[in-house]
């Protein structure tokens, strides 16, 4: 089932949608043209690098483990002392812990102590787990004969010597971190984090901590952004105000562009005559890549390049603004940081009812998941409507399925597109 569609038909009445209107998949293909690696790497503790993106390889600097030892506690033996038919008693020649150098070398007949992690005795070629033999005094009785390297792990199991262990384009998570410490890196080399400013626009929005005027609108997008921008950890975010007019907007854009790798407005990117952010983007020469995504909400978001930096126009409602920078924020941000592994998270979900609605654009509606059907696919339960100044229903959402642009109804249990929230 194809989710996502160009709209090609006119006269739907669908909001008059303007046939310059492109899909959401070929705004992301926009964006991976036009958008280049930032410049730069810096070297940092590695148990500090959860969110960023590693700039060289890993590899693993020697054999992990690097010798030979016990995976459980018990007696390391030679299975070939066990002819025969058992049990078999063996006299207890020593005792290896975890950390221990001089070992004693296992004697023939003989068993020695040893504890997990400890490095195996010369000689020995298989651990007896401790619940598996009966002691008595200082000797083992040993009712079954062991598979030789049974509970060893040999030096080099996980890794071995300049083994390629995490590839540079990763964004480092804590598993990462983790095959990265064991393979030796006490430091990695990371990506330039790109240098994002935000600017929020609208003279009807109230910096947090300021007067609510009878006219005025709580400021959501700053910190809501913010936290989704700087949350990531991969990239800087400033945020900044500015005066809703075109020559504050034309003035302040200019001096960000100097600075930032991307820079970021909300609001003002309709047509309407107190829009003055695209007005000022042309005074000031800005190359646009696409203006306008066939979906709902968020149809005005727009891409393109100021200078030397990247501009991307969020809608001003809070709810469109999140789910356009959850669409294509974290391509910008991939494309900028070189990351091999990204790739939108989408799958496919039913719906727990069926639904009508109104074709035209694809709609991005907030589901949650109520359960699972006979098959483990995951069925989602939304809203009747899609509103993009309510964000009452952010906090329970696990993500938004995307509404194909042709259809008008749906019915219980259709197949969609589903893309998961991941901030937890």
């Amino acid at each position: 089932m194809t989710i996502i569609q160009t709209i090609a038909e006119t006269g739907c009445g669908c909001d008059d949608v303007a046939t310059e209107l492109i899909s959401i998949d070929e705004a992301l293909s926009r964006i991976a043209r036009e958008t280049s690696t930032v410049t730069g790497t810096e070297c940092i503790a590695t148990g500090s690098a959860r969110g960023r993106v590693l700039a060289h390889s890993v590899r693993a600097d020697g054999h992990v483990p690097p010798f030979d030892n016990a995976a459980m506690d018990g007696y390391a033996i030679r299975t070939n002392d066990l002819c025969g038919t058992g049990p078999w008693t063996l006299p207890i020649k020593g005792r290896i812990a975890a950390g221990q150098t001089d070992c004693p070398m296992l004697e023939n007949g003989s068993a020695i102590q040893i504890f997990t992690g400890a490095p195996m005795p010369h000689g020995a070629d298989a651990v007896v787990m401790q619940e598996h033999v009966l002691r008595v005094g200082d000797a083992i009785r040993v009712d079954h004969t062991p598979t030789a390297l049974a509970h060893v792990r040999r030096a080099g199991d996980d890794m071995t010597k300049g083994r390629m262990i995490v590839p540079e384009g990763r964004r480092l998570g804590a598993r990462d971190i983790a095959a990265c410490a064991a393979a030796g890196a006490d430091s990695v080399r990371v990506c330039r984090p790109p240098r994002i400013a935000l600017v929020v626009t609208g003279d009807e929005v109230t910096c947090p901590g300021g007067v609510l005027g009878r006219a005025g609108i709580r400021d959501v997008n700053t910190p809501m952004l913010t936290a989704a921008i700087s949350g990531a950890g991969e990239a800087q975010c400033s945020t900044h105000t500015c005066a809703d007019s075109r020559d504050a907007l034309r003035g302040q854009l200019a001096d960000l562009a100097q600075n930032a790798d991307l820079v970021i407005t909300t609001g003002g990117i309709s047509v309407g005559e107190e829009d003055h952010v695209k007005p000022a983007l042309a005074d000031l020469g800005a190359r646009i890549a696409f203006s306008g995504v066939a979906m709902k909400p968020g149809k005005p978001v727009s891409f393109g390049r100021l200078g030397s930096a990247l501009w991307l126009g969020l809608p001003g409602n809070p709810l469109s603004a999140y789910l356009t920078w959850t669409l294509f924020g974290p391509a910008i941000l991939a494309a900028l940081t070189n990351r091999c592994d990204w790739q939108p998270r989408r799958r496919i979900v039913l719906t727990g009812r069926a639904m009508r609605r109104k074709p035209g654009r694809c709609e991005l509606r907030l589901v949650w998941i109520a359960g699972i059907d006979g098959l483990g696919r995951n069925v989602v339960q939304f809203e009747d409507a899609t509103h993009s100044g309510r964000v009452s229903g952010l906090p329970e959402a696990d993500g938004f399925i995307l509404l194909p642009s042709d259809a008008d109804t749906l019915p219980e249990g259709a197949l969609v597109e589903f893309q998961p929230f991941h901030e937890r």
